[in-house]
């Protein structure tokens, strides 16, 4: 490269350039740094020909550890999907010294506000009552409340504490609920310096009016919440999915579903789309989602954001301090998926 500045690749694939970065964020970009776009130019040959040069990679290509001994200027790999995926030899970015950053806390406060906002309406039976009178027959004042629950002071179960299960805490401040944390990867002195509660999951389990689900997928949780852990619940829980679908047994949530047994709101689902025959689209005491809780423009456009703001700090002999650094001794054991 002939220009002074460092090469930034950029291949944001599934996620789209001007989805996540506004002109103003792009214009940065392109200010600080030499921009190979491969949005505008795909394929593998472009990849292996600016990589020797360049110094971040802010996408999801393929890393193996061939590769990376190429990109001898690399400094960052950023991912901008959210997720952390196997396509990439962490370790060899490690020993190379390349920082490995995600996008992953951008999601964190729209995840938030909408697992409030679908609590509520498991509490109140807002989106059923809207059905209702959509139908006419609808019940007036208490007619239609018999079920109704207060998430103020109520019984509050949070598993995983990382992003989504801080920012979402934060907002439950005002309910004065009482709030059991189960998250293995903290001590039990993190979770407790917030207010709440650190408990085993059983417990969690055991005493959650409302349960909320925000933890990540990992080689150690698949179906973490199967039939036995979902039969401690309370009768009558109101159970929000807004994580990782790999970490609940859905036939085994079905079947409990279908007895009356909780409610629940679901945005992640095993596949996607829901099948047009899914039996959880008949199901009336559940609120369906199509995984869409954290996918807002703000969200979006925030990722761009903090994409220039780090790689101009690391440019400048800095380091990161809007994404987040993946934890060499964690990486290797998600299990996300693509979000397509």
């Amino acid at each position: 490269m002939t220009d002074a500045k460092p090469v930034v690749l950029l291949a944001p694939a599934p996620q789209k350039r001007d989805r996540i970065f506004t002109p103003e964020a792009l214009a940065r970009l392109r200010a600080a740094f030499t921009v190979v776009d491969l949005e505008d130019t795909p394929g593998e040959a472009v990849l292996e020909q600016y990589l020797p040069d360049a110094f971040a990679v802010v996408g999801q290509p393929d890393l193996d550890a061939g590769r990376l001994e190429r990109a001898r200027s690399l400094r960052a790999v950023v991912n901008v999907e959210g997720n952390f995926f196997p396509n990439v030899d962490y370790r060899a970015a490690f020993a190379q010294g390349v920082r490995v950053l995600g996008c992953g806390s951008a999601y964190s406060q729209a995840v938030a506000e909408f697992s409030l906002g679908l609590a509520l309406d498991l509490a109140r039976g807002i989106s059923g009552q809207d059905g209702a009178m959509r139908a006419g027959t609808e019940q007036y004042v208490g007619g239609s409340s018999s079920d109704a629950v207060l998430l103020h002071r109520s019984s509050v179960g949070i598993l995983g504490y990382g992003n989504l299960g801080r920012s979402f805490h934060r907002l439950l401040q005002p309910f004065h609920a009482t709030v059991r944390i189960h998250d293995p990867w903290l001590p039990d002195a993190v979770i407790e310096d917030t207010g709440a509660q650190a408990a085993g999951l059983e417990e969690t389990l055991r005493t959650s009016r409302f349960l909320f689900v925000f933890a990540t997928a990992t080689a150690d949780n698949a179906h973490l919440l199967d039939g036995d852990a979902l039969d401690l619940l309370p009768d009558g829980a109101r159970v929000v999915l807004v994580s990782r679908a790999a970490v609940v047994d859905y036939d085994a949530l079905l079947d409990r579903l279908r007895a009356g047994r909780f409610l629940a709101a679901i945005d992640v689902w095993p596949e996607e789309p829901l099948p047009a025959t899914s039996p959880f689209r008949d199901l009336p005491n559940v609120v369906l989602s199509p995984h869409r809780a954290g996918g807002i423009p703000q969200a979006f456009h925030s990722i761009g954001d903090m994409v220039v703001d780090d790689l101009v700090l690391m440019s400048r002999g800095l380091p990161p301090v809007r994404l987040q650094a993946a934890a060499p001794e964690l990486v290797g054991r998600y299990r996300n998926k693509p979000v397509t």
